[in-house]
């Protein structure tokens, strides 16, 4: 049996299957941790959900057992869960959140070596300061720095660029091993270059379809554009995400292309648009007015593109135009909490700031998916609005990391912003 592990409140509201990714360990769970939990219940929102998704957990875990604070139970992956119950030393008023865990991590570590596991750096540095080892929960986590970026750039002889452009594949190098619909930008030199995508079936470098002249109005501007449009247009792909700071073009492309899929192409039967409220979820029930009027606030980004795509594409009046697809149910704007709970066939559906989610609500998301349903989740990992997680242990990450091997999934990375000086010197820079 591995030292034993003490898991924080964050663990749990950052992933309430938390307790069965430690195999043959011994964990502990301060009694306070599960007054947090319960503390947390009752909202209405995605932290609510989870911290009772974990109650649950642990409840059936502990049905039936008994002395779970000596002896713990067994659990199926080989590990002994135990509930640690403290009795505190310090003032009534003391004994809440921070002091309550730190009460309780001096107590156990007086007579057992611990590891305390939490979300929170504030939590961790105020156990270290007692001696106590504290880690990070990293289980779902993957470096955003090294990432897999959905392209790669290839330095080729120029009669390999000219048999490409005669045939419309080539061979991939035998030093390189792509993912699926990963896109290869292919030089040879003296202005001679190719753009083209692996397809696993042909096992090959294949030129890109034809784009229409225009897609909603929207032309790409840069080979990344180019490539994140292709994912977005086809319809193998069922699971596109695209990466980048703002500027980059990753939302007004996805909207561009479910506009066109639905109504040129008339492949889907809607586009539902959705951001998850900031931080962690929240629900929308604190803010005044009608669900629509508290939507407007957070969904402001989305009705500025959208307005854009309707002005170039002169469909009149924004708002008369808005609401006539959001009346014949062809256009729908939705917070995230409200998406939960719902099967969603047929439909492109588009999440953007995607980093602002956890695995476990990304997880969430994508299993509304519906038969003949694409989802697209859009974000920039550098720009995180939560306290447990980060660059590389936010769900939008996460997803990229376990999904890039999938053919009916694709990724694109984009580096280059296409919004003013100003605001490209801004992103680069500050």
């Amino acid at each position: 049996m591995k030292k034993a592990v003490v898991l924080d409140t964050s663990v749990f509201i950052y992933d309430p299957d938390a307790l069965f990714l430690f195999k043959d360990t011994h964990i502990i769970i301060p009694f306070t941790v599960i007054e947090e939990l319960e503390g947390f219940c009752k909202f209405r929102d995605e932290t609510a959900r989870n911290a009772s998704r974990a109650l649950s957990y642990i409840r059936v875990l502990l049905e039936g057992a008994e002395n779970v604070s000596c002896q713990g139970v067994s659990m199926e992956n080989g590990s002994v869960l135990r509930v640690e119950v403290v009795p505190f030393s310090s003032p009534q008023e003391d004994r809440q959140g921070k002091f309550a865990i730190l009460e309780s991590l001096k107590v156990i570590s007086q007579r057992e070596s611990i590891i305390y596991i939490s979300k929170s750096l504030g939590r961790r540095l105020r156990a270290e300061s007692l001696g106590i080892e504290a880690r990070d929960y990293e289980s779902k986590r993957f470096s955003f720095r090294s990432l897999y970026r959905g392209y790669q750039k290839i330095q080729v002889s120029i009669e390999t660029i000219e048999e490409f452009y005669k045939t419309g594949f080539c061979d991939v190098p035998e030093n390189i091993h792509p993912s699926p619909n990963e896109y290869f930008f292919l030089s040879g030199g003296d202005n001679h270059f190719a753009l083209g995508r692996y397809h696993v079936g042909q096992g090959k470098v294949v030129a890109l379809k034809a784009l229409p002249e225009t897609v909603w109005g929207i032309t790409p501007l840069n080979m990344e554009q180019r490539c994140a449009l292709d994912l977005l247009l086809r319809d193998d792909v069922k699971l596109v995400t695209l990466i980048g700071q703002a500027g980059s073009g990753k939302t007004i492309l996805a909207l561009a292309a479910a506009m066109h899929m639905i109504f040129d192409k008339e492949v889907y039967n809607k586009v539902l648009v959705s951001r998850p409220i900031i931080p962690m979820g929240k629900d929308i029930g604190f803010l005044p007015g009608l669900k629509e009027e508290k939507l407007l606030h957070w969904m402001q980004p989305i009705y500025d593109n959208m307005e854009f795509l309707f002005n170039i594409n002169g469909m009149g009046n924004f708002s008369e135009a808005l609401q006539s697809l959001m009346d014949a149910k062809k256009l729908e704007m939705e917070a995230l909490t409200y998406i939960r709970g719902r099967s969603l066939p047929n439909a492109f559906i588009i999440i953007d700031e995607a980093q602002n989610l956890t695995p476990h609500e990304i997880k969430t998301i994508i299993s509304r998916a519906g038969k003949g349903t694409k989802i697209v989740l859009t974000g920039d990992p550098t720009q995180i609005d939560s306290l447990y997680f980060d660059e590389n242990s936010n769900g939008l990450t996460y997803l990229v990391g376990k999904f890039h091997h999938l053919s009916l999934y694709g990724h694109m990375f984009m580096s280059k912003t296409e919004r003013s000086e100003l605001a490209a010197a801004a992103a680069a820079i500050l």
